[in-house]
């Protein structure tokens, strides 16, 4: 099958019945996803009364025709297997947040879902315990699973969000007797294709991995009983939605929907109008209402100071997360501060796998304070205690703004959001932080203004970090030693007229 050629056509096709599943000549988008026996899908524009008015740049929430069950106050109160509600203990769960007491009853029920929560609402757990309770209720006898044939899966947009939902993900099916394996690109799919092989569960996935192992043919969507899609909107803006229905028509009819986001753009809009029946809306808040518990500092500075000012942030005892524009912009900054004796170091898509996940392991245990990162790598970062955010780059719009500023005050607790903006950034960012629902306005900011030690900003050491004691903080592991009589690597024989192994010292996975 040619999938190429389905991308453009994707919205222009009439839905009519055309899935063998459907016994429907007229359900829409939805209907082609549940079984004859289903009810007939509602949208959620009639019967339901008037819909909520739209934030801007928002669709507006569907009404759901079916009402939703009420939320509850404690994890305890919920028809949650006793292996879970072990584990929530282990932990010490005990009190589910906003989103999770909301939501929690309803996907538990088997209602499809649609959850908007700020970056560290506690969206992941919100999915994963329904979508763990529900596939070991389902669980074929013995437990025996079917090649290639995974029954539920998550999709989320980058790599990073990936394994971190993984992370949390696996315990929990463990406590159930269930398999997962996480799915990306940028590393050999070997390990995947084995692991779909010998029979999973559950897989989390990046859309583009996931749908050229299907095109493979090593990965079957036809047993997908519960699909969740996590940060969708990002998804969108990162051209994912074409693969993302793909991979949705291919799912089982009938199967349970699951759309977590931190806002509902148009994008969004076309997946729940397509693929969620009569789904229960639960947003914790408004998409601009995470600002409410940061600082927020938008410094006016000349460029002659901006290096400096740099410096002196990152300098702060705590950890932090620098944004940054581009790849050469996250290298550069980080090799600048780095200069200034500050640790630093760059996460973007230009690095290798391996890199990333040493970068950000240092980043959680504290070995390394400071994280200069792109938009793209960043929404994957979900570390507890970031407690400033500073944007070297001022964010494109008011989207990138709150994401970004949702890498700091997770779960309740407080973080400060510091821009720098340049003279002629000002307009832009002045609209960018009204849309944002900031009061903070652009202010002129000297080396000595007050503000500065209002976010903890020190003066560097000014001793630079060399590049051995770099790769200490970020992989303390001592190096290997070569043993046998070749050589180091790249020393062989030239044999065959003088040609002789690989060139170069570089053998790892290819870049992404």
């Amino acid at each position: 099958m040619n999938r190429t050629a389905r991308t453009n056509d994707r919205y222009s096709r009439t839905r009519t019945g055309g899935h063998s599943g459907s016994g429907s000549s007229g359900g829409g988008y939805g209907e082609r996803f549940r079984s004859s026996s289903a009810p007939a899908r509602s949208s959620g524009r009639s019967g339901g009364g008037r819909r909520p008015a739209a934030v801007q740049g928002e669709f507006a929430l569907p009404v759901s025709t079916t009402p939703a069950l009420p939320a509850v106050s404690a994890f305890a109160e919920l028809d949650m297997p006793e292996p879970l509600m072990a584990a929530l203990t282990a932990q010490g769960m005990a009190v589910p947040f906003p989103i999770q007491a909301a939501t929690l009853p309803n996907s538990l029920a088997g209602r499809d879902v649609l959850g908007r929560g700020r970056t560290g609402s506690g969206k992941t757990y919100a999915f994963c315990l329904p979508l763990v309770t529900r596939l070991a209720a389902s669980a074929p006898a013995g437990g025996r699973r079917k090649r290639n044939s995974p029954r539920g899966l998550i999709l989320a947009p980058t790599r990073e969000l990936a394994r971190q939902i993984d992370e949390t993900l696996a315990p929990l099916a463990k406590a159930m007797g269930l398999k997962t394996t996480v799915i990306f690109g940028g590393v050999s799919q070997g390990r995947q294709v084995s692991a779909l092989d010998q029979g999973v569960d559950i897989v989390v996935a990046c859309p583009g991995r996931l749908e050229d192992l299907m095109g493979q043919k090593h990965c079957r969507m036809d047993s997908i009983e519960v699909s969740v899609l996590d940060e969708a909107d990002h998804m969108a803006d990162m051209g994912f939605l074409p693969s993302v229905t793909r991979i949705l028509d291919d799912c089982r009819p009938g199967g349970q929907r699951l759309l977590f986001s931190a806002t509902l753009d148009r994008g969004v809009g076309d997946l729940v109008a397509a693929y969620m029946s009569d789904p229960v809306t639960h947003s914790t808040d408004e998409a601009s209402a995470s600002v409410s518990t940061m600082e927020h500092h938008l410094m006016l500075i000349e460029p002659n100071i901006k290096k400096q000012i740099t410096a002196r942030i990152a300098s702060r005892p705590g950890r932090t997360v620098v944004f940054a524009r581009t790849k050469l912009g996250c290298e550069r900054i980080a090799g600048e501060l780095r200069e200034a004796g500050v640790a630093a170091a760059p996460l973007h898509g230009g690095l290798s796998q391996s890199q990333r996940n040493k970068t950000i392991g240092a980043f959680r245990t504290g070995s390394l304070p400071v994280l200069v990162a792109t938009d793209v790598a960043a929404r994957g970062i979900h570390v507890d205690d970031v407690s400033l955010v500073m944007q070297v780059d001022p964010p494109g719009d008011h989207k990138d703004y709150l994401h970004r500023a949702g890498r700091t005050a997770r779960a309740g607790e407080k973080g400060s959001v510091v821009t720098l903006v340049l003279p002629h950034q000002r307009k832009e960012v002045t609209r960018m932080a009204a849309e944002a629902g900031l009061e903070a306005r652009p202010v002129r900011t000297e080396l000595d203004h007050e503000v500065l030690s209002d976010v903890g900003a020190v003066e560097p050491s000014g001793v630079p970090i060399s590049d051995a004691d770099f790769r200490k903080l970020v992989d303390p592991r001592p190096a290997r030693r070569h043993s046998g009589t070749r050589g180091p690597r790249g020393a062989r024989d030239h044999r065959d007229g003088g040609r002789g192994g690989r060139q170069g010292g570089y053998r790892g996975r290819p870049r992404d």
